[in-house]
């Protein structure tokens, strides 16, 4: 063309998407939950979630470039889940998508904007740096990733490219609650900032540290 007639199209500006929950269940109950804190509907034709399998084949970079379905939009403040096509029925009634190579533990994921030769990173759960083992250690939990659900914090308004500073060292610094296998009963839901009556903490009265004060288990109880 040797004159613009004023049909370029652009894409849309990154929005801010970030991962609110992950689980590693009993056989295929597997899933990615991913939320959307903004007023707009956004359209994920823009987005992917790549992946490694164990160990990258090279460090630091994506092994397989998932894409979202076709036509696939995450509401305002809403959700968008990818489940194993084999997950157990409960899942499955909230999944939007299905995608049969889920973690077992040991697979990073990333949400990212852009395409395959160009793109931004904006969340992980695990990383692209090396075989972790079975799994990524969270929160303090070993193999915090496998055999477990996560559950990102109300605080957390936006997602982190640093994997070892969302994972955190201990319940406290955490950005991530970490559930028991098959724990399902956050999925479908997210909630971000906290409500101004929510305050996180111990709320096991049996546990050492409890908090009679505490509205929401961070999964902090020690015994």
């Amino acid at each position: 063309a040797n004159e613009d007639d004023g049909s370029c199209t652009y894409p849309a500006p990154m929005a801010n998407l970030f991962f609110s929950e992950y689980a590693e269940g009993t056989s295929n109950n597997k899933y990615l939950e991913i939320y959307n804190p903004s007023s707009e509907a956004v359209s994920l034709s823009d987005y992917a979630f790549p992946s490694v399998s164990n160990a990258p084949s090279t460090v630091g970079e994506h092994e397989y470039w998932n894409t979202f379905d076709e036509g696939a939009t995450i509401p305002a403040n809403g959700i968008y889940v990818i489940a194993h096509p084999s997950s157990d029925p409960t899942i499955l009634a909230y999944a939007n998508q299905t995608h049969s190579y889920m973690s077992n533990g040991d697979d990073g994921y990333a949400l990212a904007y852009g395409n395959e030769d160009s793109h931004q990173i904006i969340d992980f759960i695990g990383d692209f740096n090396g075989d972790p083992g079975s799994g990524w250690e969270v929160a303090g939990v070993s193999n915090g990733t496998k055999d477990h659900t996560l559950v990102r914090k109300c605080s957390v308004e936006s997602g982190n490219t640093d994997w070892t500073a969302s994972a955190g060292t201990n319940a406290d610094d955490s950005e991530w609650i970490v559930l028991d296998q098959n724990d399902w009963s956050d999925l479908g839901l997210h909630t971000t900032p906290c409500g101004m009556n929510v305050i996180l903490g111990c709320t096991d009265s049996t546990a050492d540290n409890y908090n009679e004060l505490a509205t929401e288990d961070d999964g902090s109880c020690t015994y």
